[in-house]
């Protein structure tokens, strides 16, 4: 008899309040790598009906100007129109931005002989899975690609009179830890008055639902759309957003912990955000190298200094070498240190807009080098299986 286990996960669309937030924050870090690669910057948006602030810490000999960036951020992902709660050309745009703390530079900064140091304290964790093409797992995988082609619809006018704001959950069923088939999906799509429930509900399950589940769906797989019966108000409009809260979105959906830091408005100084990205790259090796069906790996930091503090990995009992031996190979050909994380995974270039919605991980987008399996061979080889 199989045992039947549910995950669930979710994501949002780039127009869903959060997620703005988070790509004008991370739209503002590549204005500043591109001009000076080594900038600092720490920036949180926060943005509500007709508003945006935006704040936070920067260090650099370039010039960002922060309101236009935000207002393209808003042409760009669609908000063009004020019927949808902020429109780029009337919202307001609030800025307070000021100096790197002294005190964290003098840790961070690489000189006298000393290794550039971690830009922080903190936990941070790197998943992988061999259940899907891309080591994801499958839930946060089609939670993606539903959101995703909500956006694409909108903007190819597949289908018409909806907005930027929405959100999509799926529920797989897995027997004995495999999945098989998607039990429910949730879809919420905002929308104008010109709309008709009815309408809408029909387009998205044949454009959208699906299309991207495939043959996981199936006729006893639960839909929900639009479950309130409406959903007009939406955007910043409906819901404040604020840089930095999908972190579950971002990741792995759930499955798997987090370390509870955010990436978006980060550069890479930040172990919250390369540190992150480098477990998710050992992580994704490690089961490409066939060591293990799952692995998640946990990386913690002190505020400047250059090596972790601790690597641990745990595999689920899926292992098929020795965890020990994953560990001490793991430690050999990743260095992991915030210099050597951001040299060997090309950091230092203005790639985090593009992050901040549909997921950090689990693409296959070539400026996402942390998503390379390029040490698989050698992980194989060091854990005598090639």
């Amino acid at each position: 008899m199989a045992k039947i286990t549910y995950v669930t996960s979710e994501s949002v669309t780039e127009g869903h309040p959060d997620k703005i937030c988070d790509q004008i924050s991370d739209a503002i870090v590549d204005d500043l790598i591109r001009q000076q690669p080594d900038s600092r910057c720490a920036i949180e948006c926060l943005t509500t009906t007709g508003l945006i602030v935006v704040a936070g810490e920067i260090r650099t000999k370039g010039y960002s100007d922060i309101q236009t960036i935000a207002r393209n951020k808003l042409r760009e992902i669609g908000y063009t129109n004020p019927e949808f709660g902020i429109d780029c050309e009337d919202a307001g745009v609030l800025v307070s931005v000021h100096g790197q703390s002294p005190d964290i530079a003098q840790g961070v900064d690489e000189g006298s002989g000393k290794e550039q140091g971690a830009g922080d304290q903190g936990v941070m964790y790197g998943y992988a899975t061999n259940e899907t093409p891309e080591l994801m797992p499958l839930p946060i995988t089609i939670a993606h690609k539903l959101t995703k082609k909500l956006a694409e619809v909108r903007k190819n006018g597949a289908i018409t009179d909806i907005g930027p704001d929405g959100k999509s959950q799926v529920s797989v069923e897995y027997h004995n830890g495999v999945p098989k088939r998607i039990s429910a999906v949730v879809i919420a799509c905002q929308h104008t008055d010109n709309k008709p429930e009815g309408k809408l509900k029909e387009e998205i399950l044949e454009k959208v639902i699906k299309p991207v589940c495939g043959s996981y769906f199936d006729a006893n797989t639960a839909v929900h759309i639009n479950a309130t019966g409406k959903f007009v108000i939406g955007g910043p409009e409906g819901d404040t957003g604020v840089t930095g809260r999908k972190i579950i979105v971002d990741t792995y959906g759930g499955v798997g912990r987090h370390g509870g830091g955010c990436f978006s408005g980060k550069d890479p100084s930040k172990v919250d955000r390369s540190a992150a990205y480098a477990a998710r790259y050992v992580a994704k090796n490690v089961v490409a190298a066939g060591l293990a069906d799952k692995c998640e790996v946990q990386l913690s930091y002190c505020i400047g200094v250059a090596q972790p503090t601790s690597i641990s990995i745990d595999c689920f009992g899926t292992n098929k070498v020795d965890e020990e031996k994953i560990v001490e190979a793991v430690k050999k050909h990743f260095k992991l240190t915030p210099k050597w994380i951001i040299e060997h995974l090309k950091l230092l270039r203005p790639i985090y807009q593009k992050t901040a919605a549909y997921g950090h991980f689990g693409r296959s987008d070539p400026d996402f080098t942390w998503e390379r399996t390029d040490m698989a061979e050698t992980l194989a080889k060091e854990c005598g299986l090639a």
